[in-house]
């Protein structure tokens, strides 16, 4: 198949894209359904709340922190053995959990099996495009990342349709087949290296791919210890943590105002501007420069944060959704670019993925804190005011990055 693909008159990378696009979806999809199941699993294993969400938990640890080990096993297998375990990882954590008969073998299954595979679809999808691509670097892996929207647009509403047919275990079973023969076809395309399928390097390097390539010195453990990768790994907490603070609470603060369906709507509207938003601004940002569009739209994510305490009413919750969605949506497509273009394509996948462990240091301390300050407080102003500020301060970091990097 890749060899027929690759005798066709288009660039082989677009095909390289299309799999990320299908590995991403996948992905996101499955981990995004999670709300889906949450009743039934509470009702089925007769556990409190937060013992079903310690579910999610585990599953999201599993993905970001373990991607930060993965990577490395990306640089040394290829995206198309990574990507074939995480198809089997992934389906095989769906079985184990729709035979599960413990809360024990829920969180083996369900949280860390299908979360570690779910964690080599994620680094397969996020960073393998940048050594495809050169000069529309932004655009390439803006198309990928948008496989983020289309999962939430196909996988969670058939998890949901699934579950009223089937019930819970036979929709486990049933996203278990679908989403293994899906990830069998992204496997089947995918290459590791333009020369693998003889890809004219021209394309996308005229210049040839030595300017992007890491200096000499610049092994693994020194560029993690670098000022510039540490401003990285801040910025992407400080300004992810905005993300995790808005999709927790956005319903909540909507539910305060008597208008809890506006919440639920501007949550659906901020997937939309989302991937909307990966495919114009990657494309802007290969024109602009990717550090400069990646800041600018972390920025936004930031001032939305701060003016959410203000918006009263539906038209001004959903316009905030909006803007953050748009802001989101961009510098989610720069990640792996951001992280190609400041230290290089060497060990690309291991890098990106130690970086990664940002979004699980977010996601698992924002969000119980804001809850913990709001129950404080009483009320969310201070708690949107400070998560704000915060996210401020992580593109601040990564400007810094930007400044401190070596010049490539």
């Amino acid at each position: 198949m890749r060899d027929r693909l690759a005798a066709l008159d288009f660039y082989y990378g677009w095909i390289v894209v299309a799999a990320c696009f299908l590995a991403a979806g996948c992905l996101f999809g499955m981990t995004y359904s999670f709300s889906v199941f949450f009743d039934a699993l509470r009702e089925e294993f007769t556990v409190a709340p937060a013992r079903v969400s310690l579910v999610f938990g585990v599953q999201t640890a599993a993905i970001y922190v373990g991607g930060a080990g993965l990577g490395r096993v990306l640089d040394r297998v290829g995206p198309r053995k990574l990507l074939a375990s995480g198809a089997l990882l992934l389906a095989a954590g769906m079985l184990v959990a729709a035979r599960a008969d413990s809360y024990a073998l829920l969180v083996a299954g369900y949280g860390l099996t299908t979360g570690l595979g779910m964690g080599c679809c994620y680094v397969v999808a996020y960073a393998t495009v940048p050594s495809w691509f050169g000069r529309r670097r932004g655009f390439a892996n803006g198309i990928a990342a948008a496989g983020l929207g289309a999962g939430l647009l196909v996988v969670v509403p058939a998890a949901s349709w699934l579950l009223g047919e089937l019930g819970w275990r036979g929709a486990f079973d049933a996203l278990a087949v679908g989403l293994f023969a899906v990830l069998a076809v992204a496997t089947a395309v995918l290459a590791a290296r333009p020369e693998d399928v003889g890809a004219d390097l021209s394309v996308e390097f005229p210049d040839g791919r030595g300017d992007d390539e890491a200096d000499g010195d610049g092994s693994v453990r020194a560029t993690v210890l670098s000022l510039p990768f540490l401003f990285v790994v801040l910025g992407w907490a400080s300004v992810y943590a905005t993300l995790y603070v808005l999709v927790n609470h956005l319903v909540p603060f909507a539910a305060e105002q008597g208008i809890r369906w506006a919440g639920v709507t501007a949550i659906s509207a901020l997937g939309v501007a989302t991937s909307a938003a990966r495919l114009a601004i990657g494309y802007v940002s290969d024109r602009t420069g990717r550090v400069r569009v990646f800041v600018a739209c972390s920025v936004l994510m930031g001032l939305c944060l701060l003016a959410l305490p203000f918006a009263r009413g539906p038209a001004a919750i959903l316009a905030v959704a909006v803007v953050f969605g748009v802001g989101y949506g961009g510098n989610g497509a720069l990640l792996s670019p951001l992280v190609a273009d400041l230290f290089g394509l060497d060990d690309i996948g291991t890098l990106y993925g130690i970086a990664s462990v940002a979004f699980a240091l977010a996601g698992l301390s924002a969000p119980p804190l804001a809850t913990a300050a709001f129950e404080s407080l009483g009320e969310y102003t201070l708690v949107f005011l400070v998560t704000g500020v915060v996210g401020l301060l992580g593109a601040g970091f990564v400007a810094a990055a930007g400044r401190t990097a070596p010049a490539r």
